[in-house]
């Protein structure tokens, strides 16, 4: 998984907006032409957030996000690749410019079924 942190996202009519996106969309055209993109999306950022804390069984509903910190994490690809192939798209996504991109195994339990089609 790439997790991608501390991304400025700019106005959503802006040309900086559309080529930052467009440079997204380039990078995961690159991970399917690989065959190895499973997933992604991007997050709301952490003012839509609501964290969740039980505590000696008491539950604690906050807005907001689990950590304060300047680096929230504001996205993920899901790829089916070597770690050497991870680390080498994660040097080619866009995000890694101004933030960071952290490469992270994805520990396999089953829990989640297989989706049909």
């Amino acid at each position: 998984m790439l997790l991608i942190y501390g991304c400025y996202r700019p106005e959503g009519s802006s040309p900086e907006y559309e080529a930052k996106v467009g440079a997204v969309r380039a990078f995961a055209a690159e991970c399917r032409n690989r065959g190895v993109l499973r997933a992604a999306d991007p997050l709301f950022t952490t003012e839509h957030a609501t964290t969740i804390r039980i505590r000696d069984g008491e539950s604690m509903v906050t807005d907001g996000p689990f950590a304060e910190t300047n680096e929230q994490l504001g996205g993920y690809f899901i790829l089916e690749c070597s770690r050497d192939e991870a680390i080498e798209l994660a040097q080619l996504c866009p995000m890694a410019a101004e933030g960071a991109v952290e490469v992270r195994p994805i520990i396999e339990t089953g829990l989640v079924a297989e989706r049909p089609g």
